[in-house]
């Protein structure tokens, strides 16, 4: 369930960060306080065309 919401961002919504928030397999890999490399280019570069309308 967990991934169908996140494959399923509502309008207003990043996708990427929608993603990012709701699938848990997204981060699996990192290891404690690692950051994701997508998420830290998205949180300085903006959202850009990702928006759901």
């Amino acid at each position: 369930m967990a991934r169908d919401r996140a494959n399923n961002p509502p309008r207003g919504q990043c996708q990427q960060c929608w993603r990012h928030a709701y699938d848990r397999s997204v981060h699996k890999g990192l290891g404690p306080r690692q950051d994701c490399k997508p998420c830290v280019d998205h949180m300085v570069n903006g959202h850009g065309n990702m928006i759901v309308r």
